[in-house]
């Protein structure tokens, strides 16, 4: 069913458009004026506007113009009884889909109706399609490959054994840690592992999204659901369907929205926003954090009923900390993928450049390394790249001599987490205690943040 509205000074022609309109099955609305219509339409969307040409206060050549610029969505037709080539090009050069001249049989007012929205649902069905292969374009472009992932560390080791046998199963993914760790990396390795590969990977950045519009990005809506809906939006689950979604920051999803979310588990269905039909999901979830879910149950935050559909499957990230065997592959593998991008020779670290990257605490993880080797190479000049060409992050990161040598991890871990620990105080000293303003400081996440002052107790 089609909304359409007719602007006409004629009560009599207007009320038997209508009666057409509703013969047909669609809704129609007939108002006498031009400024009239135009309120109309700015309390609710229109699929088509019928207009006369001559009218008192505004002709149709100036409803057409003004239609256009408040609802570029909405079609115009031109009737007049004063029909005449010239108003005929310039309503149809102003946007118009077509024109009929007065006195016309309703049959053929009907029939050009039809033949509107007819093209009207083609346009709709090309553009929705348009939109779903954009995505996987997108994807296949860029087709992930476990060549992205490096490590020799045990962790990664058990992470990519366990990529391998979670792909081959529909179950829902949730993988744990911490800002800049690569966990979309890893989703994106067990949708390209799975049968799900040829269609589409969509991510959904659930931390960005402002709260009362998160609803219609992951369901979409119809047109008219809400002020700003001027036509039918796909949503993300929608250009998923036979494909993977990946929710990144889920603990940042409004407990009204995780009421939804659970129901796409369980039911496998939802419902776009101002929606009356029901819509199948044939979908993979995966979801990623870097916040304590199970806190978050215990103090009401999350669902728990969610907590418990979203991690069948738990993997767990390390924090680039805890492999530090793994930067130097790390740093090989950026310096070479940076040197190619920018297409200039390839540059080397010294081993004094390279054990200061190593005892650097990496907030911001694998993340950030890479934002400072691509800094790095930007900035240093020649070939080899000596300490004093990192940035001058390095130069806060003191070496404890007295705690190297023999000791043993558990000594280097603690001070790694001292060094950390007194890099957030100073950050948020310096911040006067704006989170966001310290978190951007360290290059972090403020949702990272969050965690690491409850994880040091500098709340």
């Amino acid at each position: 069913m089609s909304r359409i509205l007719i602007v006409d000074d004629n009560d009599t022609l207007g009320s038997g458009v209508v009666l057409m309109l509703q013969r047909m099955g669609h809704e129609g609305v007939a108002v006498t004026s031009g400024p009239e219509g135009l309120e109309r339409l700015k309390a609710q969307p229109y699929d088509l506007v019928i207009t006369d040409y001559r009218m008192d206060e505004m002709n149709g050549l100036q409803v057409l113009e003004a239609v256009k610029v408040q609802s570029p969505e909405t079609d115009i037709m031109m009737m007049t009884a004063h029909g005449t080539i010239e108003i005929a090009v310039e309503a149809m050069k102003l946007g118009a889909v077509d024109f009929i001249s007065k006195p016309f049989p309703y049959d053929e007012l009907r029939l050009k109706i039809e033949k509107v929205l007819e093209f009207q649902a083609a346009r709709r069905a090309s553009e929705r399609l348009g939109e779903q292969n954009r995505y996987l374009r997108e994807e296949i472009d860029g087709r992930y490959n476990f060549g992205e992932i490096i490590g020799e560390a045990e962790q990664m080791h058990s992470i990519l054994a366990a990529v391998r046998k979670v792909a081959a199963t529909d179950s829902s993914v949730l993988i744990y840690g911490e800002s800049g760790t690569g966990k979309e990396l890893v989703a994106r390795a067990v949708h390209y592992q799975s049968n799900r590969s040829e269609g589409a990977f969509v991510k959904v950045n659930c931390g960005a999204l402002p709260a009362e519009l998160v609803e219609s990005e992951l369901f979409g809506h119809e047109k008219g659901a809400f002020t700003s809906a001027i036509r039918q939006k796909k949503g993300k689950f929608e250009l998923a369907e036979g494909g993977t979604i990946f929710l990144d920051e889920i603990g940042d999803v409004p407990l009204e929205t995780q009421v939804k979310l659970l129901r796409v588990l369980q039911e496998k269905q939802y419902d776009r926003v101002g929606g009356e039909q029901t819509l199948d999901a044939d979908v993979r979830i995966v979801a990623a954090t870097n916040r304590p879910l199970k806190q978050m149950v215990e103090k009401g935050a999350f669902r728990e009923d969610l907590f418990y559909r979203l991690e069948v499957i738990p993997l767990y990230l390390p924090p680039l900390r805890e492999r530090r065997g793994d930067i130097p592959l790390l740093v090989e593998h950026f310096m070479v993928k940076k040197c190619e991008e920018m297409n200039i020779t390839l540059k080397r670290l010294t081993d004094e450049a390279m054990m200061g990257l190593a005892r650097y605490p990496w907030p911001g993880n694998v993340r950030e390394l890479e934002n400072v080797i691509e800094r790095t190479i930007v900035l240093s000049d020649g070939e080899q790249v000596d300490y004093q060409d990192l940035p001058l992050i390095f130069d806060e990161v003191p070496v404890d001599r007295e705690r190297q040598g023999t000791g043993g991890s558990i000594a280097l871990n603690e001070r790694l987490d001292e060094m950390e620990r007194d890099l957030i105080a100073r950050a948020m000293d310096e911040a006067n205690h704006v989170k966001t303003k310290a978190a951007s400081l360290l290059g972090i996440k403020t949702s990272a943040l969050y965690y690491k002052l409850d994880k040091y107790g500098l709340e």
